[in-house]
Order: structure tokens, then C-alpha cells, then sequence
């Protein structure tokens, strides 16, 4: 027997359709980073991106469970002295709804030019409307 290992020309990419609404946002986001990475599929190659594209609605109804809304934090520097600033999951929910899924899921993803290229599948959207019919997308339940 031999191992085989994927080839990018021999990747066939499908594309899924995932509804957030009331889902809690880690376990979404983990499952979500298994497609994108390719680990669902037979022909995984951890070196090769094998995962298929992903998009996400209602990220604007994803739950985030206890008191995380008030107590967890989004946090930024501009590079500056003083320049630290921690803003509210709840403040962030409600200027771009997008955002704290996208950052769940991207940091699940590897540390490397690999896992970017992987984060370029995903396409997330606050609404129940996306711009991908085109792409005959089938639906993906968890």
C-alpha cells in the first residue's frame, strides 16, 4: 500500500451553504475551519489545501453563550504608544456582525501563508442573502 498524497490540479472544490442562526459561535467555527482545511474529505493532505468554500448566513444571529457578550473582548493596537484598544463583543455584534465569526474561524485555521490561502474560501454574511447561487452551493447542516 502507499500513501497518497493530494495534488492541487486533482482537487475537485465544492461549495457549502452553512446557516449560523442560533449556533453557538465556537462549535460553528470549529466545524466550519474542518471544511475549509479539507479534513471531511478522503484525499486530506495536511501540505495541500484540499478544503472546499464555505458560506455562512445570518452571522448576525450566532450566539455566544453566558456573559461573553459583556466580558469577552476584541482587541487592537495601532502600533503607537497608547494606541491599545478593547472593544465589547456586543459593541462589535452590532457595527459588523461579520467580524467575530470570521475572527473564530480564522484563528482555528494554520499560522501560515497555507492557512491564509484557506481563509480566502470563506464568505460570510450578516443576512439570509448571499451572492453566490451561481455557484449551486448545497446545504450544510450541523
Amino acid at each position: 500500500m502507499r500513501t497518497l498524497s493530494a495534488i492541487p490540479a486533482d482537487i475537485k472544490r465544492r461549495w457549502f451553504v452553512v446557516d449560523a442562526a442560533d449556533k453557538p459561535l465556537g462549535r460553528i467555527a470549529s466545524q466550519i475551519a474542518t471544511i475549509l482545511r479539507g479534513k471531511h474529505t478522503p484525499n486530506y493532505t495536511p501540505h495541500v489545501d484540499t478544503g472546499d468554500f464555505v458560506v455562512v448566513i445570518n452571522a448576525e444571529k450566532v450566539k455566544l453563550t453566558g456573559s461573553k457578550l459583556d466580558t469577552k473582548f476584541a482587541y487592537k493596537h495601532s502600533g503607537f504608544p497608547g494606541g491599545f484598544r478593547a472593544e465589547s463583543y456586543r459593541s462589535v455584534m452590532d457595527r459588523k456582525p461579520e467580524f467575530a465569526l470570521e475572527k473564530a474561524i480564522k484563528g482555528m485555521l494554520p499560522k501560515n501563508p497555507l492557512g491564509r490561502q484557506m481563509h480566502t474560501k470563506l464568505k460570510v454574511y450578516a443576512g439570509a442573502t448571499h451572492p453566490h447561487a451561481a455557484q449551486m452551493p448545497e446545504v450544510l447542516k450541523f
